[in-house]
């Protein structure tokens, strides 16, 4: 069978919808609605392409004007100097859609009636590189794996969620998904980096799968930097999809139990934790969150692995900071009080972070509110799937404060709107009160509970 490549027409031109003032582009006279034909006399698949062609100081661009006029342009320019072109898309091809049915799919789980972006369901391996979005490999072809491997992209996150062909056949209910490894093979094998995610279900890929899972997955290091393994997230909206059932206080000790087993034995040969559970698992248990020095750099941060340790070691760092530069208290000892809104399940951990800011800040009066998940279910813990409706309907008429902190995973791609399209404007005129989103440090903790900007170091103005 030919690759998907072979197969389809691919879209080799690309439509250009600015162009940068000042930029060598502008000199050229290049214009809004002319369409990139071709670099160096090579036809342009997308914009890894484009940025390979283009890092050199002599390169012939095909361009064709609205009228149908084409013009070759000979361009000198530094090496790696951008033309200043932004494209109608910034991929520069179509997004790929994915083409499984996860048993566990949290989209297949949403309600009908929200904004039709919310039900696009991704799968492109050129996403994982620039967003850092995880890919089942599904729907990449040889082609895919070549052009990878030739523009040595990474890292690469995949969604493993199973190392037994047959089970992950029927997980993500297509018959090609168990064929994925040798592709992650040739990946391994030409040194590209890679992150892996199990999502665990209980009953399907835990317990032996889960050991079978973390064992083979050891055969790809040092290319796989790291594994996540996270719970199912399970909404209400579940009528007529696979029945699963939530894990449990015991389900995850035991999962814990498993993972640090296998991290001690990893430890042990590679000098590498390499598996890690995501924070809920440690809340769910009831147990302590690992030191900061077994996450490895925290390489999976978006997967929820290693936040909440990161946040304290970062609050705490803020706090020693503080008093070291300017001594305890903020502003005369005037009371400062404040509320913050987050999830059932981190909730309890902020509350721990308030009582130590309060011992360098006792002036300040922080309201922390646990909102239930009533839009997708009480199933649903973690504040970055709240909305604007349950914000409003559980906060109405409970002391706010000055200022209301939300946290900003509970904004959609840093967008001011909720999951439900209620905006924070209209959150902030249904309360009656000033929002403020906090964004995910220690460092922006601190001030945003304190109202005290803190000191920072040189590497963060440097990022």
């Amino acid at each position: 069978m030919k690759d998907r490549q072979d197969e389809e027409m691919r879209n080799t031109e690309h439509k250009i919808k600015e162009i940068i003032p000042g930029s060598i582009a502008e000199e050229l006279e290049l214009e809004a609605g002319d369409t990139l034909v071709s670099v160096n006399g090579q036809e342009i698949e997308d914009v890894f392409d484009y940025h390979y062609y283009m890092n050199d100081e002599l390169v012939t661009v095909l361009v064709r004007k609205p009228d149908g006029e084409e013009w070759e342009l000979e361009i000198e320019k530094e090496y790696e100097e951008d033309l200043g072109i932004v494209f109608e898309s910034s991929l520069m091809d179509e997004y790929r859609s994915c083409r499984n049915k996860c048993i566990f799919c949290f989209i297949d789980q949403m309600p009908k009636g929200m904004r039709e972006t919310l039900y696009f369901k991704d799968d492109d391996s050129r996403l994982s590189f620039l967003q850092g979005n995880y890919v089942t490999l599904t729907n990449m072809s040889d082609h895919d794996i070549d052009r990878i491997i030739r523009y040595h992209l990474g890292p690469i996150n995949i969604s493993f969620h199973t190392m037994n062909p047959q089970l992950r056949c029927r997980m993500l209910n297509n018959r090609f998904a168990g064929d994925i490894f040798p592709k992650v093979e040739r990946l391994a094998a030409a040194g590209i980096e890679m992150n892996g995610q199990i999502v665990l279900c209980k009953g399907v890929n835990d317990g032996e799968e889960l050991e079978y899972s973390l064992e083979q997955l050891t055969q790809y290091l040092p290319a796989l930097r790291s594994v996540s393994v996270v719970p199912v997230g399970l909404t209400k909206f579940r009528e007529g999809l696979y029945p699963l059932e939530p894990f449990d206080q015991e389900d995850a000790k035991g999962v814990i139990d498993c993972i640090e087993r296998w991290q001690k034995k990893i430890y042990d040969r590679y000098r590498l934790h390499f598996v890690h559970a995501s924070d809920e698992w440690y809340l769910l248990a009831g147990r302590s969150l690992p030191e900061a020095e077994r996450y490895d750099g925290y390489l999976q941060l978006e997967n929820g692995v290693g936040m909440l340790r990161l946040l304290h070691e970062e609050t705490m760092e803020a706090l020693a900071e503080r008093a070291e530069d300017a001594g305890q208290g903020s502003d005369g000892g005037r009371v400062r009080e404040i509320s913050l809104a987050t999830g059932m399940l981190a909730a309890p951990y902020l509350r721990l972070l308030y009582e130590e800011i309060r011992k360098e800040y006792p002036q300040v009066r922080l309201h922390i509110y646990e909102i239930e998940n009533r839009f997708f279910g009480e199933r649903i813990t973690v504040s970055g799937l709240l909305t604007g409706q349950d914000l409003i309907a559980q906060l109405e008429g409970r002391a706010l404060g000055e200022e209301l902190l939300l946290p900003v995973n509970m904004l959609r791609s840093r967008e001011e709107v909720f999951l439900d399209d209620i905006t924070v404007k209209e959150l902030e005129s249904a309360l009656q009160i000033k929002v403020r989103i906090v964004e995910s440090s220690g460092y922006d903790f601190v001030e945003a509970v304190t109202g005290v900007p803190l000191p920072r170091k040189k590497e963060e103005f440097d990022e």
